[in-house]
């Protein structure tokens, strides 16, 4: 409703209130007067009205005005194969370039995934109020810009998707293992909702390898979320995991989308080694069965294309598996300070660190110094994940 809403007003402010306001009345009114046959439709036609009324009430006697008065009559048609959907507009009007990443991120969270600000603010690990503004200046620049809500055309596509593939990836993380403390471990709203508009921009770019790689990387996440959270709440690391509750059919479509890739032999990109790692994993029939060789040589070509510190420390977990947790330790004392600012709300960190454990378990206990080194203060992850008791951020790579 408030994609609707903000292509028709061209004001995201206004849409979020009135589409606000319309729930408001019916939570008043349909008690006493009853549910209306078309419970969809009732709370539309009261939204228009809603933000009719405010921009009324503001005096804006100018072209939007006369639009909201002329309802949609006058809205320009969509360029010849665009798609026509509402929240796919409005996803690349939160990911235009004009605003900086974080607020792109954090306006497409907002006004797309529906998150409330609280949650995004700790997702940043920000405070709510600088995330209220970030995300109020996002709006005002909108509108201050007049950044039309449309999908762009296809000359323009290719230089605006990857901003938007990257918001894509980060709603998703956020409806695989959720945030807020009020929230279940996993919204299915916000992962579907991902994987659509995913699918969406795929129809538009079928060439794309990083759209496909993307899209792999949520079918083959998406698979394995019934077996990832236990009964209560905890996350389930992967070699623990019950295999025969996966979605197969999700497996299929995902292992087709990166074997396509592979196929066209072009060099891969981030998203595309993602999908590859996760291919290896749900391979597998079993646990023991996984080709640890084959994830360590895809995570040193993800090193190079994306060298920040949680890969490097998801590729020490992958090495642990290989070559015992002595070898990875020595990768994790290499890694350093950098590690200092991963914390358990970073995409990828409770599942490696889950792993992690689950790897230094199986393999056989060591004696001595290394022993001693199993979580020691520079490594303030994997003990931050193992005693926090909050639902963490989770992505891709294992759980």
């Amino acid at each position: 409703m408030v994609a609707s809403l903000a292509k028709r007003f061209g004001d995201l402010d206004i849409a979020e209130e009135a589409a606000a306001e319309a729930f408001t009345t019916a939570v008043e009114r349909w008690p006493a007067d009853g549910v209306p046959p078309n419970p969809g439709a009732w709370l539309t036609t009261t939204a228009n009205r809603k933000a009719i009324d405010r921009i009324r009430r503001e005096h804006k006697r100018d072209d939007k005005h006369r639009e909201a008065l002329m309802l949609a009559d006058h809205d320009p048609p969509e360029p010849l194969g665009a798609i026509d959907d509402d929240r796919l507009r409005l996803i690349f009007t939160c990911c235009h370039p004009a605003l900086a990443m974080e607020a792109r991120v954090a306006l497409t969270l907002r006004m797309v995934g529906g998150l409330t600000v609280p949650e995004i603010a700790r997702g940043f690990l920000v405070q709510e109020s600088t995330m209220g503004q970030r995300i109020t200046r996002a709006k005002g620049k909108i509108a201050a810009a007049r950044i039309p809500y449309r999908v762009p055309s296809a000359q323009d596509l290719p230089a605006r998707i990857t901003g938007v593939l990257a918001v894509l990836f980060l709603v998703f993380n956020e409806g695989y293992l959720a945030t807020g403390p009020d929230t279940d471990p996993v919204r299915p709203d916000l992962t579907a909702e991902a994987i659509r508009l995913t699918c969406l921009i795929r129809a538009l770019l079928p060439e794309d390898g990083e759209v496909a790689g993307l899209l792999a990387v949520m079918l083959l996440t998406e698979a394995r979320r019934p077996a990832r959270v236990s009964a209560d709440g905890e996350l389930v690391p992967l070699g623990e995991q019950d295999r025969d509750t996966w979605d197969r059919a999700l497996i299929e479509e995902g292992h087709r989308l990166v074997r396509e890739r592979l196929d066209s032999g072009a060099a891969p990109g981030r998203y595309q080694l993602l999908a590859a790692i996760n291919a290896v994993h749900t391979d597998a029939l079993e646990y023991r069965d996984t080709d640890w060789s084959q994830v360590v040589a895809l995570y040193d070509q993800l090193v190079r294309i994306d060298p920040s510190p949680i890969v490097a420390l998801n590729r020490a977990i992958a090495v642990a598996e290989l070559e015992g947790p002595d070898v990875a330790l020595a990768i994790i004392d290499r890694l350093g300070d950098s590690l200092t600012g991963i914390t358990p709300s970073t995409p990828l960190a409770p599942s490696c660190c889950a792993d992690w454990n689950a790897a230094r378990s199986r393999a056989q206990p060591t004696t001595g110094p290394s022993r001693s080194r199993a979580t020691p203060p520079r490594r303030p992850i994997c003990h931050a994940v193992a005693t926090n008791s909050a639902r963490p951020t989770d992505s891709s790579r294992s759980g």
